[in-house]
């Protein structure tokens, strides 16, 4: 795999900005339908090839795994590192009133399909550099970075910060929720402070996790329990999304490893015994990101620089790699320019049908769940009940945390 352009006069029909799990996935689907692309990114291509864990399981739905498979990715995921998700679990405060459950449909269940299944991001991104670097009419320009760009109605000028410039008909940002190219571009962005932190590691554990993903808000803190697959120690591991204020976030993960264990076991009231650490601490800040426009003269935003979501589902990976199939879907529609302005559009208009009532809805529903006064909790907990014997209710969130296939 080459990291520079292939071409002598640096000219593409598709420029990448941004070699994260959008980029290198919208760069696969448009070099599969014929166009020549480059992806632009600012990290050597070691780190793509070989990234480290970085903490994020993501829960992968039947179509992002049908489409892995399809662009040749999912091979380089080994089997065992995936974790099928059988249930997901919804609790609110401490009084152990009644979960909101989620299965698969029992004709799903009798074919031994699961709800979903869960993978390491850092294998994800792995996998799809390793298709991207067997696929003829990509390439890659590592350790640049977007500096500025210029369109016109014709093409598109991609300066470089060593000054060099590359030229294409479509620019596509995919350089993740503070994306400096929406910035350029001049489209602002709703930002959505949570004033919290998020840290996420593996821990250690002797009871099952049953396949089971719990989501707890609890007061004063929101925490995730998600299955990982075996890693050949004794018990089962699972990923620990911890959701605090910044101080106390700071504070934990600069905690020595067996006073970190003690407080985590406390904090999740021993439901999974004593929790071991087997992974570094990583944290993040909690903020979600709504692009005001999704497009503008011969450019297109996708994955976070669009929208980047609550982590709440643990779903933004599957959002953004539909985000690219309906860019290049609509783009294939067209007049046979990737830049085309009623292509771009309709990809807009088709991106926020599909992303917008979700982002609110999540958005609203951290915030609820991350208040404590009486009133709050009284009402979330009459909620999950409600919606527990809400059998539309639950029919319709399950297939769209499966989206199955067919």
């Amino acid at each position: 795999m080459t990291t520079k352009p292939q071409t002598a006069d640096g000219s593409y029909d598709v420029i990448i900005a941004g070699g994260g799990p959008a980029g290198l996935a919208s760069a696969l689907s448009f070099a599969a339908e014929g166009w020549s692309v480059c992806v632009v990114e600012r990290a050597p291509e070691r780190v793509l090839a070989d990234p480290s864990f970085d903490g994020r399981e993501i829960a992968l739905t039947h179509h992002t795994v049908q489409w892995l498979k399809d662009y040749g990715a999912w091979e380089f995921i080994d089997s065992h590192a995936v974790s099928p998700l059988e249930t997901a679990r919804i609790e609110s405060g401490t009084d152990n009133g009644p979960p909101l459950l989620f299965q698969p449909p029992e004709e799903a269940q009798e074919a031994g399909e699961a709800l979903g299944y869960l993978v390491a991001n850092h294998l994800i991104r792995r996998a799809l550099y390793q298709a991207v670097a067997q696929t003829v009419g990509i390439t890659l320009c590592c350790d640049h970075s977007v500096t500025s760009y210029r369109a016109t109605r014709r093409d598109v000028t991609v300066r470089l910060e060593d000054g060099k410039a590359l030229t294409g008909r479509l620019l596509v940002g995919a350089d993740g929720r503070f994306s400096r190219v929406r910035d350029m571009a001049g489209i602002g962005a709703i930002v959505h402070d949570f004033g919290r932190d998020i840290l996420v590691c593996r821990m250690r554990h002797l009871p099952s996790h049953e396949q089971t993903a719990l989501q707890w808000f609890d007061e004063n803190q929101t925490i995730a329990l998600l299955p990982v697959a075996p890693d050949g120690g004794i018990g089962d591991v699972s990923s620990l999304v911890l959701t605090l204020p910044p101080d106390d976030i700071a504070r934990l993960r600069a905690a020595p490893d067996d006073v970190f264990n003690t407080e985590i076991t406390e904090r999740t009231r021993e439901r999974l015994g004593m929790l071991r650490i087997v992974s570094e601490r990583i944290t993040y800040p909690l903020k979600a990101v709504y692009a005001h426009r999704f497009q503008a003269q011969r450019l297109a935003l996708i994955g976070d620089a669009a929208v980047g979501m609550h982590p709440i589902t643990a779903h933004g990976f599957n959002l953004g790699l539909k985000g690219q199939e309906t860019l290049v879907r609509e783009i294939q529609a067209g007049t046979g320019d990737p830049g085309d302005s009623r292509a771009l559009f309709r990809f807009e208009q088709r991106h926020r049908r599909d992303t917008f009532p979700l982002f609110a809805a999540t958005n609203a529903i951290a915030v609820a769940y991350t208040r404590d006064e009486k009133p709050f909790l009284m009402a979330r907990r009459a909620g999950l009940a409600l919606a527990e014997r809400l059998t539309p209710f639950k029919k319709a969130v399950t297939r769209m945390l499966m989206d199955p296939t067919r």
